[in-house]
């Protein structure tokens, strides 16, 4: 088997990724309409947006992958990547490729210069929290949510 590769996104990725973003959208007990999940994956390929993804692959197979948006942040200098999305198909896991992601961007961060990498975790995913705890302890903060209210029946 060939090693573990960890890289940029091609568009050759589309139908993999689309699977395993489906695959990850299950997990976190979400419905995405068709277009948004479109309309990730063209920002994910456009070199002018923020959005960006990589993916890990072995033996030509994509495996996992993590979707990332690198933004400018009031408190600090340099930007910041918020890893917003990271997935290994289920039968992958416990062979360290959601390591290897998380690891490709620490060294992204410190090449490109980013003052942080950061993400959020459910407080109840055991499994996805022992692997973030190898790498950072959670700071305690607790996400809001703001949506648009619902229009009011006239």
């Amino acid at each position: 088997m060939s090693p573990l590769q960890i890289r940029s996104a091609l568009p050759s990725d589309e139908a993999a990724w689309l699977r395993l973003w489906q695959g990850y959208c299950v997990s976190c007990g979400v419905s995405l309409a068709p277009e948004v999940s479109q309309r990730t994956w063209k920002r994910i390929l456009d070199p002018d947006s923020a959005v960006m993804c990589i993916v890990a692959e072995v033996d030509g197979q994509v495996y996992g992958f993590a979707n990332c948006v690198v933004h400018e942040n009031t408190w600090e200098a340099q930007p910041v990547c918020h890893l917003e999305d990271l997935f290994v198909l289920p039968s992958a896991r416990g062979h360290g490729i959601g390591a290897a992601l998380i690891e490709w961007l620490r060294n992204a961060m410190r090449a490109e210069g980013w003052a942080q990498l950061y993400w959020t975790a459910p407080p109840d995913d055991t499994a996805a929290r022992a692997l973030y705890d190898r790498f950072a302890q959670a700071d305690g903060f607790v996400r809001y949510v703001v949506r648009p209210a619902a229009a009011n029946p006239a």
